[in-house]
């Protein structure tokens, strides 16, 4: 559904100044995972505690994604897909089973603005991105008859998942990182790192702030008027919690001067026309992840309610219809950012 608005977020992380007492260094990874870069900047008191808590985070991210890839013929979400319409439950993992309950959670909350079995349109565009053009209406038309989160049936008791309809492919590209990026802290934790930032694309988690700061220095892009000569960056201040966007300013496909996103309204199967970009900032990044998108399709007002009505989200959205630049933030947003 939704791929990350920019590989690697802007972000300032914030070096810090020697402690005696606590004698951290900050240490930076990065390894490929889940189809892009994930990075790891953590603090930990010498280079082989820092590498084995490392390494272990990416193990962990290397486990989602062999669950939860929808490129992946032998993940458990293909395995899943490939019973659609036979009348078979499938038993999910406890990580899919998860996943796939709040994916349903976040659909019923936005009245299926945010979908995961809209992945036969989401492939379908992914080929009209390659070839840049549009996908055929009759081909789109069939595709979106495997469209729809009331389709999947879970059974709580018996942990089970059913996809009623033939052809359903789920893609949980809208919420698996931001699930990897928290789960990867949580790993780092377990091995004693109390200070640590992982980012994979869009999303981002952190655990407590670099040592002597008040929080990592995440810096927020903005887009400006054409007339605007002077491009304002804008930070937040961030610890403990998650940050995700979702939009289309830097992957879309344009033909005949219209623009489109990669990320697809599952109530029409076409590629969002906003040009807008969401930031959501939650306690967690499955969270952030999830409502990153589900505000990116339904837009600034019912976006907003969705925001207000979960407890310690926070939003900001830019969009540009047309040449001018329109800004819409929660109440809580500026609280957050960094002080002059």
């Amino acid at each position: 559904m939704k791929q990350a608005s920019f590989s690697v977020l802007l972000l300032v992380l914030l070096c810090a100044a020697p402690t005696a007492a606590l004698a951290l260094e900050r240490y930076e990874f990065s390894r490929p995972q889940m189809g892009m870069r994930f990075q790891i900047v953590l603090y930990a008191a010498d280079e082989k505690t820092a590498e084995e808590a490392a390494n272990a985070a990416f193990r962990r991210i290397k486990e989602i994604n062999a669950i939860m890839s929808d490129y992946e013929p032998d993940s458990e979400l293909s395995r899943l897909s490939r019973t659609s319409g036979s009348g078979q439950a499938m038993p999910l993992g406890e990580r899919l089973w998860f996943v796939l309950s709040r994916a349903q959670e976040f659909s019923r909350r936005s009245d299926g603005a945010f979908d995961v079995t809209v992945g036969p349109c989401v492939w379908l565009w992914r080929k009209a991105r390659r070839e840049h053009r549009l996908p055929d209406p009759a081909t789109l038309a069939e595709a979106m008859k495997a469209v729809g989160y009331k389709n999947v049936q879970l059974d709580p008791k018996r942990r089970t998942a059913k996809l009623l309809v033939p052809k359903m492919r789920l893609d949980l590209g809208a919420i698996a990182k931001g699930y990897a990026v928290s789960e990867a802290v949580t790993v780092l934790r377990e091995r004693g790192i109390a200070s640590a930032l992982v980012v994979g694309g869009g999303n981002m988690s952190m655990s407590d702030p670099p040592p002597g700061k008040a929080g990592w220095r995440i810096a927020i892009p903005t887009l400006n008027s054409p007339d605007t000569t002077e491009e304002k960056t804008r930070y937040v201040l961030l610890s403990r919690m998650a940050l995700s966007t979702s939009g289309d300013f830097f992957q879309f496909l344009e033909i005949g001067g219209k623009h489109y996103s990669h990320i697809v309204n599952p109530h029409t199967g076409i590629g969002l026309t906003d040009h807008r970009q969401v930031v959501v900032i939650a306690p967690d990044g499955i969270t952030a992840d999830g409502l990153s998108t589900c505000v990116g399709v339904l837009g600034p007002k019912a976006g907003m309610e969705m925001i207000t009505s979960t407890p310690g989200a926070e939003v900001l959205i830019t969009q540009k219809p047309g040449d001018k630049v329109e800004t819409f933030e929660s109440p809580g947003f500026a609280k957050f950012y960094e002080k002059p």
